[in-house]
């Protein structure tokens, strides 16, 4: 059998809940309940044309999702950078391309917007994961991450 493509996509205001659903195999991470703080930035992000969400649709249901934040920059010849966040794919359909293709279409994005570098941080160690990331394009010897929690 032939797998089916997906279509590659960028979010829309009633992907909401779909995009809340996936984010459940994102560490577990709960629906947020439906309030006026989650809708604001639910807003914010659809009306800033910085911030992509990316997904990858089958039989119209979201599978697979990054998201893609073009960074205004002064240094680099004032050439932007991009930063991946939120790289998740719903378990039922990892390890058939879905992911990678969304990270194709941010690198894309980020591309167009002559982005100078994409930068995408994982808390994942096993080198399953780390090593998909390479395939896709990224490195882990360039730059060296830092994290402060909030």
């Amino acid at each position: 059998m032939e797998q089916q493509k997906p279509v590659i996509r960028e979010i829309t205001e009633n992907d909401f809940d779909a995009l809340m659903q996936l984010y459940t195999h994102l560490h577990d991470n709960p629906v947020p309940e439906k309030c006026d703080k989650v809708a604001a930035v639910w807003k914010r992000i659809l009306t800033d044309p910085a911030h992509h969400i990316i997904a990858a649709e089958i039989d119209g249901e979201i599978v697979s999702s990054c998201v893609c934040v073009m960074i205004p920059n002064l240094t680099h010849a004032q050439r932007p950078y991009a930063l991946i966040e939120n790289v998740v794919t719903h378990a039922a359909y990892r390890k058939r391309g879905f992911a990678s293709a969304c990270l194709a279409y941010a690198k894309t994005l980020a591309q167009h917007e002559n982005c100078y570098k994409l930068m995408l941080m994982t808390g994942a160690k096993d080198e399953q994961t780390l090593h998909f990331y390479e395939q896709a394009g990224y490195n882990r010897t360039d730059k060296t991450a830092f994290i402060q929690w909030l």
